[in-house]
């Protein structure tokens, strides 16, 4: 009887170590399957999937990866100097301010829309940036309420030295 149970524990042990998995751990695409998933950000498209991935499942680190060292965020805001003016604060505050956003909120849906446009600067033949805008809509439900914003955003992106891309500058046209 004895026997028996050590066999079965060890070939439960062989079983669980040559196919180790962490069932909670986000998949990376390899499929090219169109749901929610963390890609290797090849391509600003591939960041913008991560952002999706980081809004919907309020993952902190995925977002701190998309984010250059240089990054800033551009809003609009009405209550300024009576008249309103463009407001900007980098990757720094930008973590923070998110992190706050994840940790309120209940429910986070991100739709990425249209692209409106993408200009792509180069040197020589080697892509150095960017530009991309695209509508969007955001729905955000947690313990100040329930909230719905529609616009648009215009995001930098540059590849880094990892060879991932990252958004240097997100421009926030969205409306509320």
């Amino acid at each position: 009887m004895n026997s028996k149970r050590t066999l079965l524990i060890n070939a439960l042990f062989l079983v669980l170590t040559t196919n180790c998995f962490n069932p909670f751990a986000p998949r990376l695409d390899q499929t090219g399957n169109q749901g929610i998933f963390i890609t290797e950000q090849k391509s600003p498209d591939q960041v913008l999937q991560n952002f999706l991935y980081a809004y919907t499942f309020k993952d902190s680190l995925v977002y701190a990866d998309l984010l250059d060292s240089s990054f800033v965020f551009v809003y609009f805001d009405p209550n300024v100097d009576g008249s309103g003016r463009f407001v900007s604060w980098g990757r720094d505050v930008d973590l923070k301010t998110t992190g706050e956003l994840f940790r309120n909120s209940e429910t986070i849906n991100l739709t990425w829309n249209s692209t409106i446009y993408q200009d792509t600067t180069y040197i020589d033949t080697s892509i150095l940036s960017i530009e991309l805008s695209k509508t969007l809509q955001l729905y955000l439900f947690g313990k100040f309420g329930e909230y719905s914003f529609s616009g648009s955003a215009i995001f930098n992106f540059k590849r880094c030295v990892d060879d991932k891309w990252r958004i240097t500058r997100w421009k926030d046209e969205s409306s509320m």
